[in-house]
């Protein structure tokens, strides 16, 4: 099949979390603009639906857990075995955790949200970053809360916070390679991982959590996942060429 033309025409994209809200959006953007994509997440009937969805010449996948150095290792390899060496890496697995205050907050979940994230997200970049094409782009997904706190998420904005600095340590890095690497902070987004944290926070809070993000938001709304997965096209793409270390906000101003 001959590649479509676009932003991403002819180039590998991997996927963790592709299974996802943000995930999948970013593949459809992805394939949209001519890439091939290698989605991993936990679920297989998931992924089939999704690569079913996107196009089975395109689209590929892997059941994984991103927090195990061999199967971190698997997807890489399967990911360069079927199309190739990879150009963009988008690390956006994720789990939510307890909301709780610290004293409550247990420490089986507190572990289990750091390996996800962070430890994910190292184990994606050990393993891809030596299989990539120079030129290429590094993403992970962060959050608002990667760059302020949040009542209750200790796990969640802890890790969301340490993906910044793998960020901006990987950055220095393959700046001499041209491989440019940021993370994305999405604002509340319209699925049901964000409303799992808001039902959370109501409890703890003792108010409509969404509501009260709503009004928070200058633009006085969650934001749909497609328009994240603009983003993170734009930090996959070459329109985003002399950009690497920062914290692109997606958050609808939220913390402007």
């Amino acid at each position: 099949m001959t590649d479509a033309a676009g932003a991403l025409s002819g180039k590998t994209a991997l996927i963790t979390g592709g299974a996802g809200s943000i995930g999948f959006a970013s593949a459809s953007a992805f394939v949209r603009e001519g890439a091939r994509v290698m989605l991993v997440d936990l679920h297989e009937a998931a992924l089939t639906e999704a690569v079913a969805k996107l196009s089975p010449e395109r689209a590929a996948y892997v059941v994984a857990d991103v927090t195990q150095a061999e199967a971190a290792q698997r997807y890489v390899d399967a990911t360069v075995a079927r199309f190739g060496k990879i150009d963009v890496l988008f690390s956006n697995a994720g789990n939510l955790g307890a909301i709780a205050p610290i004293e409550d907050y247990p420490l089986e979940e507190f572990e289990s949200v750091l390996d996800v994230h962070v430890k994910g997200a190292f184990l994606a970049c050990k393993y891809a970053v030596p299989k990539m094409n120079d030129g290429g782009s590094i993403i992970i997904t962060s959050s608002i809360v990667g760059v302020r706190g949040s009542p209750g998420a200790f796990g969640y904005s802890v890790a969301k916070h340490a993906q910044v600095g793998l960020m901006r340590s990987l950055a220095k890095q393959l700046a001499k390679r041209r491989i440019r690497v940021n993370t994305i902070h999405p604002g509340p987004v319209d699925n049901e991982f964000q409303l799992e944290v808001e039902r959370r926070l109501s409890i703890i809070l003792k108010h409509d959590a969404t509501a009260a993000l709503n009004a928070a938001i200058p633009l006085g709304r969650h934001a749909r996942a497609a328009e994240i997965a603009e983003s993170v096209l734009f930090l996959a793409s070459d329109a985003s060429s002399f950009t690497t270390g920062t914290t692109l906000m997606a958050d609808g101003g939220m913390f402007s």
